[in-house]
This record gives structure tokens, sequence and C-alpha cells, in this order.
């Protein structure tokens, strides 16, 4: 069924063999393969003629299932039907399109081949196997029979069809060239790995090589030389569907031969999937052909992950008998087998019943094969130390922290700078002390750590509140590090947060020296007093603010913290060595300077001696009734 609600049908094409009667005959002067007719099918519609009118869509289908030289498609008996008075006439010159194409519906944007079938036949060569879809559209049947008759008219016609085929052996038009059946031999060591021979005496079968020569078709049948073609056939089992036929031709003199490959039938000129015909022409623009290392004596190409069915392989040459030319052809899991710098690895498509292969390359190469070098031993070398070593700067914030008795800031500072350059030698290759995935989440969350520890170290507030905005901010950044990490707008997400737990130091800061004023005098004054003693102490405040922080390193501080954002920014793949070891000096730097720009000890000027007079007195603790013998003991009061 097909169209837009599935209401419409799609006819299959079923074969009634007809030995005494040949469709080639009845068109002499078309471009027909005759002398294939003994071993053609030949074959017509079991059905009843179909009818319809003009511009209705008819669909059949039929199934090719060997290799063929030609598929022929022909409307035979065509008629016109008047439905309003049941007469029929001879529609010779009626219009009747059909379009072919392979594996999928056509319509008349959207086809492989075309032609009207009322006035001669559709020639498909080389037709591919597996199921054609037809469809027939009549056309301008009012210009037959005038717009006064136009009403009611259906043209009816028998779709008759033929496959013609060439005896075993043999192939091409009149079915005069050579072609072999290549032999599938199984490579032990490797799972859906072989090499092809093919199937004759004419050369030996111990070798995955052979010559190819004594294959070659007789030149002598053409009027000229350079349209010989010998065809080889092979069948790519559906499991195997994932891996590369490997070509390779070598000979002691200049390669004349061209190279054609095409799925599912024969290759010609006009129809190939992928070809060779010298060094700058070929199929090298495709994603799925690669060449390599080609000469003039040499040829050596690859198509890549292939589909299973039956390929086929035309070579067109000349009569170079003179020539001792070698062929090999295989079929490899990986091409190159990666070129020595990685591994093939295999892993099944979503049915689980095509083994898919591809190159995991080492840290030096890339590309499907591992041939491109993307760094040098000496580069490699060198982007890995400046990604270990620049780890080194973390010394600078820890150094400082343990000076200042910040034991926490100091651990937390020492374990970033070690996770980073355990991280980023997994990375390089060197050495991977845990696994990939566990050694990124430390460097990430212990980075995005020491920067929020920076700011809240800043504050001055009580140890139970900063252990509380610190489990806070690990919950926080331990999940932008699961997380998205590498993302690079979690560098503005970390330093917001810590700005905030700074902010929040502030606050809780700011509103406990307000309730202490609050407290101190009261709010019994009058307005305008009041209004002074705010105004001072916002003075007293300020000051306090400006005298907490060496301003110079916080500046520096800053702009350190600014190229860390930049570097963060500029990180491309090719450029991310260097950016990325500015970034751990920058951060650590940064850190290192904030923690700098705190002062130690602040003798606040709010802060004033408090009013009353200390009065040292003896107080006995024990009631005045008490023994005389019992001893009183005594407690200083002030």
């Amino acid at each position: 069924m097909w169209g837009q609600y599935c209401n419409q049908s799609v006819d299959p094409l079923s074969c009634v063999r007809s030995d005494s009667y040949n469709l080639t005959e009845q068109f002499p002067d078309s471009k027909l393969n005759n002398k294939t007719t003994e071993n053609g099918i030949f074959c017509r519609n079991s059905f009843d003629s179909p009818c319809h009118g003009n511009g209705e869509i008819k669909v059949f289908f039929l199934d090719v299932l060997g290799i063929a030289e030609q598929l022929i498609i022909m409307a035979m008996n065509v008629t016109f039907s008047m439905t309003q008075s049941n007469n029929t006439l001879n529609a010779g010159g009626a219009n009747i399109v059909c379009f072919a194409r392979h594996g999928a519906m056509p319509s008349e944007i959207l086809h492989d081949y075309s032609g009207d079938i009322s006035n001669g036949p559709l020639i498909v060569d080389s037709p591919k196997v597996g199921r054609w879809y037809i469809t027939i559209i009549p056309v301008n049947l009012s210009k037959e029979l005038g717009e006064t008759r136009n009403a009611g008219i259906q043209v009816c016609y028998s779709l008759e069809w033929q496959v013609l085929e060439c005896p075993m052996g043999k192939a091409g038009l009149n079915c005069k060239w050579e072609r072999y059946i290549l032999q599938t031999v199984i490579r032990k060591e490797t799972l859906f790995e072989s090499y092809y021979i093919p199937v004759s005496e004419k050369v030996p079968s111990d070798s995955a090589a052979f010559p190819l020569e004594p294959l070659l078709s007789n030149s002598s049948y053409d009027e000229g030389q350079d349209n010989t073609w010998t065809y080889f056939l092979l069948d790519i089992p559906r499991g195997a569907a994932g891996g590369s036929i490997h070509i390779q031709l070598t000979s002691d003199t200049k390669i004349k031969h061209e190279i054609y490959a095409k799925s599912g039938g024969l290759p010609s000129l006009q129809s190939w999937d992928y070809y060779y015909a010298n060094r700058t022409n070929n199929s090298v623009g495709s994603m799925f052909f690669k060449l390599y290392n080609s000469s003039e004596e040499k040829v050596d190409f690859y198509i890549l992950y292939v589909r299973e069915g039956t390929w086929g392989f035309g070579i067109r040459h000349v009569n170079t008998s003179k020539s001792e030319t070698v062929m090999s052809v295989s079929l490899e899991r990986c091409p190159k087998r990666c070129s020595s710098h990685g591994q093939c690895r295999n892993a099944f498509d979503a049915s689980g019943l095509t083994l898919y292969s591809f190159c995991a390359c080492d840290r030096d190469h890339g590309g499907f094969d591992c041939s491109v070098e993307l760094v040098s031993h000496r580069g490699h070398v060198q982007q890995s130390v400046a990604l270990i070593a620049s780890n080194a700067a973390a010394l600078l914030p820890a150094y400082q922290a343990l000076r200042q008795k910040a034991f926490a800031e100091w651990v937390l500072f020492t374990a970033s700078g070690i996770s980073s350059g355990l991280y980023h030698a997994c990375d390089v290759g060197t050495w991977c002390a845990l696994s990939f995935n566990v050694l990124q989440f430390m460097d990430f969350w212990l980075s995005f750590m020491a920067v929020v520890s920076t700011f809240i170290y800043l504050t001055t507030i009580d140890e139970a509140l900063k252990r509380t905005i610190h489990t806070v901010v690990a919950i926080l950044t331990a999940m932008m590090a699961i997380t998205k990490a590498t993302r690079s707008s979690n560098i503005i997400l970390v330093i917001s947060i810590g700005a905030a737990g700074l902010l929040i130091g502030l606050l809780v800061e700011l509103s406990t020296k307000f309730r202490s004023f609050s407290l101190r005098f009261g709010f019994c004054m009058n307005m305008v007093d009041r209004q002074q003693t705010i105004m001072e102490w916002l003075r007293n405040f300020m000051k306090t603010i400006l005298r907490r922080f060496r301003w110079g390193f916080v500046l520096v501080g800053f702009a350190a913290l600014a190229m860390a954002a930049i570097s963060w920014k500029l990180e491309t793949s090719q450029s991310y060595w260097i950016w990325h070891s500015i970034w751990h000096v920058s951060i650590y730097t940064s850190s290192f300077f904030f923690l700098c720009s705190k002062v130690s000890s602040l003798n606040s000027e709010n802060q004033r001696p408090l009013d009353g007079t200390y009065e040292l007195t003896r107080q006995d603790s024990m009631p005045r009734g008490d023994s005389e013998g019992r001893e009183r003991p005594e407690v200083l009061t002030i």
C-alpha cells in the first residue's frame, strides 16, 4: 500500500514465462541486447489490462533476482476506453510515462529512469539486484481525442517486461566479455576479514594475489580496443557490511586499466558507484573512497563501509599482453590496519546483526585510518610538560594559606593542583592513576571549589557560617563538575557563586554591627542625633573595609582572574595546550593575590571601651549561719 492515507495499492508484476514470445523482436531499431534472448526471462502481467484516466497513477513492483544485462519495460496493446459509451478505440499516439526506481517509490521529480513506454521500451542497462518500483502515468489524453470527447477517457494497456541475462561466465553487450565469480577465503585471525580469488583454472588458487592478464577479455571483438571489459563479482555477507574493500593492482609497466565498482550490479561508463581511471581522475571526492600511494605502476584504494550483497567490479582495459599485472581483492575491518597508530575496534549496530569497525587512534594521530599526524613526538612532549607543569602554580596560594594558618584552604589548593596534574597526565596519554572520568571530575570540582573558597576566605564571618557556605558550594560545584563540566559558562557561574558568598559574608557582618549599634545607643534619640550617629557609623564601616584589604593585591588578583577568563575563552583544539596552561597559572596566581590582600589583624575605629568602673570585691559564697570551723570559699567579683 502507498499514498497519503495508505489507501492505494502497489501491484506486483508477476512473471508468466513465455518461451515463444520475445519482446525484443517487436522493436528491432531499439537499443536492445538481441544476442542475450536465449537466456532472457520474458514476462507479462497475469492480471487484466489496467485502465486509468489522465494523470491517474498506477504503481507496480518487480524483483530482479540475479545479475542481468538489461531490464526492458513496455506497454503493449494500448487502447482508449470511453466510460460513457463503452467504446474502445485504438490509441497508437497515447503518451504513457513510466518512472522506475530501485528500492524506493519513484515520482516525477525523483526517479532513476523514465520514458514514454507507449512508443518505445524503457531500457535499464545493468539493473541492480533487488526490488524495482514502476510508476505509470497517462498524460495528454485529451489531445488525442479532442476536448469534446475528454470526459471519461481512460487508457488501457498490457504491461510487459523482460530481464535479459548472459550465460554463466559471460557479461556485457552481446555477452562477449568475461565474468568471474570471486571466491571468499576467510582469514582466521580476524572476524569477518577475507580475501577473494577468482574461480578459474587460468590462475592459481593458493595466493591472495592473482595475475590479471590470463583473465582479461579478448579485445578483438571491439572496433576500438579501449572499450573492453572484464567483470568480477563478489558477495559481502550481512554481518561484514561495516568493513572496507581493499583493491590493489601492481604492474611492471604503466597501468592502463580503469576500475569501476557498483553495488548490486555490473558497472559501466554510465552507471557506477566508485571508479579509478588514474591518479587525477577517480572518486577521491567521495567520503567512502580512499586512495593510497598510487602511481603509474601501482593502484591502491579502499571502498569504506561497504553494504552487504553482491558487488560488481569492471576493469576497462586495452590489450596489453606484454605487461604483468597482479591484482588482489580483500575485505578488511579497518583501512591500513589503522596505519599502526591506533587500534581497530568493532561495534554492532542497533539491530545487532552488522559489525562496524573503526580506528581508535593514539594521542598524536587522527583521521578515520589514523594516518593524519596531529602533533609530532617533540610537540607532544612539549605540550604534555606545559599542561602538567603549569599546575605547579597551585603552590603559591597553598603556601600563602599555610602561612596564614588557613589549613582548609591549604588542603584545597594542594589537592586541586595535584588532581589537575594527574588529570592532564592521563589526558595526554602519559599515565593514568585512576580512570579518566574520575580524574576529570576531581580536576574540575576542586578547581571550582578553590575559586569559590578564595572569595569566602576574604570574609570575617564566624567559622560555623563559613562551614555552612562551604557545604552548599561543594554540592553546587559537584553538580557542575559531573554534568557538562567543560562548558564555557561554568567559569561565569563559579565566579558568580564566589561573589555571592563574599556578599553574604559582608551582609552578615554588616547586620551584626548594625544590631550592636542599635542595642548600644537605642532608638530614643531625636532624629538629628540619630542621623549623625548613623553617618558616623557608616564612615567607620567604610574605613574598616578599606583597611581590611591591601587593594594593590586586589587589583592584581582581578587582572589575573580576567586573564584566566580570556584564556578559557580562547581555547581551541589546536591551541588548547598553551591557553589551558596559561589558565592554570593565571587562576592560581589570582587566588594567591586575593589571599595576600586580606589583612590579618585590624583595630577598628568604631571599637571603644565600655563605660563604668571596675570594682574588685570579696564575697562569701556560704551563708552566715554556717559553722565557724568550716572553710569558706571566696569569690572574686568584677
